[in-house]
């Protein structure tokens, strides 16, 4: 039987795991961006104006986009265009990867997202 008294630590502890959850899983801003062909960095550029890098694979050419606190894979050769559909990155630890074609493309910043190797 519960009374209101337990209703409101029940209440109160779930928006506790709530909080911290937001918290710890939220990484901060990226500052700057990573790009790297076949294993090896290509470039390393800041989130502040905008900027545009063609980089060769085996399979072409992928364009990636800078503006201003994000960065995206805009055109990539690879069948399926995952890399291409995840859109912009803002979050540092965010990355999107271009497989078949050994392009990668990760927000780097002061304080990296929690995943799940973290655990």
């Amino acid at each position: 039987m519960l009374r209101i008294g337990d209703l409101g630590v029940l209440l109160a502890g779930a928006v506790l795991v709530v909080a911290l959850t937001l918290w710890a899983w939220s990484g901060g801003r990226g500052d700057t961006v990573v790009i790297r062909a076949a294993g090896q960095v290509v470039q390393t550029a800041a989130l502040t104006h905008v900027q545009s890098f063609s980089v060769n694979g085996p399979l072409g050419t992928t364009q990636i986009e800078i503006e201003p606190g994000r960065a995206r894979i805009a055109a990539d050769p690879s069948p399926r265009q995952l890399c291409v559909k995840q859109g912009w990155l803002t979050l540092s630890g965010q990355a999107a990867l271009c497989l078949p074609n050994q392009v990668s493309l990760e927000i780097r910043g002061h304080s990296p997202a929690y995943d799940t190797l973290g655990y």
